[in-house]
């Protein structure tokens, strides 16, 4: 059986660091952008927000299959601990929702920082410093952002982040 670490550089190697769920993200986030753009209420732009996440799988597989990712990594174990990172984001969103109800104009603050919380795991499951990085900066951005400018603000804030962070996992990617 393979050492821990040969068991990580593979799983980072054949699911090229989850970098078609972190592109996904970009495409979520620009929904959200332009639904936090619009006339809606907030209460509406909320809701949109948490249906806009229910695509992120769907996409992450079509771009898996565009850039030739492997989305399943099955044969290696540690790909159960990678979907057990993911899974936890869930119940954080048990959080988010309580603000969808009680500060709904915090809400996409809170949806951003248990977003960018959720990715520290993977640092260590890809061995990244990109994961490390920005599940600190993601969560500490939103919070100022989110604390003292308008929600369309954060969300463009995170198209931004996410393109940033895309190329980061690109480049160490091109290192494997």
């Amino acid at each position: 059986m393979m050492e821990l670490n040969e068991l990580q550089k593979d799983c980072a190697r054949r699911q090229k660091k989850g970098m078609h769920f972190i592109v996904a993200s970009i495409v979520i986030w620009s929904i959200i952008l332009v639904v936090f753009l619009s006339n809606l209420t907030i209460e509406q732009k909320n809701l949109f927000t948490f249906c806009c996440s229910a695509v992120l799988f769907p996409l992450a597989w079509m771009l898996s299959k565009a850039l030739k990712i492997d989305f399943q990594g099955k044969g290696n174990p540690l790909t159960k601990a990678g979907i057990l990172f993911s899974i936890n984001q869930l119940l954080y969103i048990l959080i988010a929702m309580w603000v969808f109800a009680a500060v709904p104009d915090k809400m996409l603050m809170v949806y951003a920082m248990i977003f960018g919380a959720h990715l520290m795991p993977f640092s260590w499951l890809y061995q990244s410093r990109s994961y490390l990085i920005f599940s600190i900066v993601i969560p500490i951005l939103s919070l100022i952002i989110g604390l003292t400018c308008p929600p369309h603000l954060l969300a463009a804030l995170m198209v931004v982040v996410e393109a940033v962070f895309s190329a980061c996992l690109y480049v160490e990617c091109k290192k494997l």
